[in-house]
């Protein structure tokens, strides 16, 4: 399909300072910048990609959308599952991922100044060649940028103990929706003047601000970790282990847990020799404490007084990355049991927390629903801080088994919140969650985010229609 003329305007203003290799107009390139990886969520057709170099070229993006009123959708890696990163008909995609440039690694300070397009993985390699550590740890971490995780404000594995990534932005380079360029937070360990706008931004989801640099904490690197791997006949008893963990003043670097069909998703996998098949739960534990053998000993005990029918415990740097590994494998285990039953099966993972104390209860909740709708759901995530990601399998070419799909995933939301729980942990609400946010804020709250929003976009031309809708 041609262009348009308003197309051909926006494009030629476009191409008077960024070059022609950084505006993707082909159809098939527009496609694949449509959307992020979440279901159930609608995405449009971009007008064109931009894939700026530079802060300038970002600026100037930003202005020639505004004084044309052509919105503008952020996108990094689009490893994202919550539609935040979905284009909108007629949209400049922004893409960010070429700023990626580590600019400084402060030791001294322990920071660190970065461009949006960095993936996590290659900031946490570039950081430990000084001695430092990034903790935030997606599941995505080889994929997803920097960008990215300060959208939705991701977490990941280690966060129970090392917090997520809102903890580690000490402050951001912005562009905002009308292309003025501003600078939010500080250098120095503390600080409090003004409004915290850099804890606004983190989470918003490019619905406010586009990042075009960040500042990072770091942490001296982590010492050597030890792990233990426990299963148990019933889900009680693995949150009990839990609670008792938590209670006894442990705070392991991992606590995740598998519930019965992801335990045996591993176990079908055949590659993983520790951990048994028939268990309802399976915690894994890790500790990088000064002592952490003696540490995962305490944790042991604890889990045997919780009823733990059989507990693994490493005495070496190799035997705790075998335990570990369990909780990698799921992945590939989930893949490998879509793949045997062929057809088109796809996966959904879920994203929801509860207070630590219900998380026995919110994996209960989510067995009963997959037994009412008639579903296999894997649920498997983050017990330390609450945090599960159930994991609907459906068959995407079945009408019935979508609509299926889709009204759980609304009774898992609903029981989350029943439990006193959030919709999100750490995927953020993109479009996916957007009906859920009001019944979570209230309309008071709701009303106040609202009104950030058009403090900060007044022609609602930043990522329209993610989050919430004004």
């Amino acid at each position: 399909m041609p262009p348009t003329s308003d197309t051909s305007l926006l494009l030629d203003r476009l191409r008077t300072a960024l070059p022609e290799e950084a505006l993707l107009t082909d159809p098939a390139q527009r496609a694949a910048h449509s959307r992020d990886s979440a279901p159930f969520s609608a995405c449009g057709t971009p007008a064109v990609v931009a894939v700026p170099r530079t802060a300038a070229q970002v600026e100037h993006v930003m202005r020639t959308a505004y004084a044309l009123d052509v919105p503008v959708v952020p996108q990094g890696a689009r490893t994202g599952l919550a539609g935040a990163a979905n284009a909108v008909d007629g949209c400049v995609v922004l893409s960010m991922t070429a700023m990626d440039r580590i600019l400084s690694v402060d030791p001294a300070n322990r920071l660190v100044r970065c461009e949006p397009g960095v993936t996590t993985r290659r900031l946490a390699q570039a950081v430990a060649a000084h001695g430092l550590t990034y903790p935030p740890d997606p599941a995505s971490w080889d994929r997803c940028t920097i960008g990215g995780n300060i959208a939705t404000g991701a977490g990941g594995i280690c966060c129970v103990k090392y917090g997520v990534t809102a903890d580690y932005v000490l402050g951001l380079d912005l562009v905002l929706p009308d292309g003025r360029r501003t600078r939010t937070g500080r250098d120095t360990a503390k600080g409090v003047a003004g409004y915290d706008l850099t804890r606004l931004i983190v989470g918003s989801e490019g619905t406010l601000a586009v990042v075009v640099g960040a500042t990072l904490a770091l942490r001296p690197a982590r010492p050597p970790a030890l792990s233990l791997l426990a299963q148990f006949p019933t889900l009680t008893a693995a949150g009990d282990a839990v609670a008792a963990i938590t209670a006894a003043g442990h705070i392991p670097s991992a606590l995740e847990l598998l519930d019965r069909a992801t335990t045996q998703a591993v176990v079908d996998l055949g590659t993983h020799p520790l951990l048994r098949p028939g268990s309802a739960a399976t915690l894994i534990v890790e500790s990088d404490t000064a002592d952490p053998s003696r540490d995962l000993s305490a944790m042991e005990l604890l889990c045997k007084e919780a009823g733990a029918e059989h507990i693994t415990t490493s005495a070496t740097g190799e035997e705790a990355y075998e335990i570990i590994e369990a909780r990698r494998l799921v992945s590939p285990a989930l893949a490998a049991y879509m793949a045997a039953r062929g057809g088109g099966l796809t996966a959904f993972i879920e994203d929801v927390a509860v207070p630590r104390s219900e998380l026995a209860g919110l994996i209960g909740r989510i067995e009963e629903i997959a037994d009412c709708y008639g579903l296999k759901v894997f649920t498997l995530g983050h017990a330390g801080d609450g945090n599960l990601h159930p994991t609907v399998v459906f068959d995407q070419n079945d009408p019935d088994e979508l609509r299926r799909a889709q009204e759980a995933y609304d009774a898992i939301m609903d029981a989350g919140l029943e439990l006193g729980g959030t919709t999100t942990g750490e995927h953020g609400i993109g479009t996916l969650k957007r009906d859920w946010l009001e019944r979570e804020l209230g309309p008071v709250s709701l009303e106040l985010q609202r009104g950030l929003k058009r403090l900060f976009d007044p022609k609602n031309l930043l990522n329209p229609g993610k989050v919430v809708t004004v």
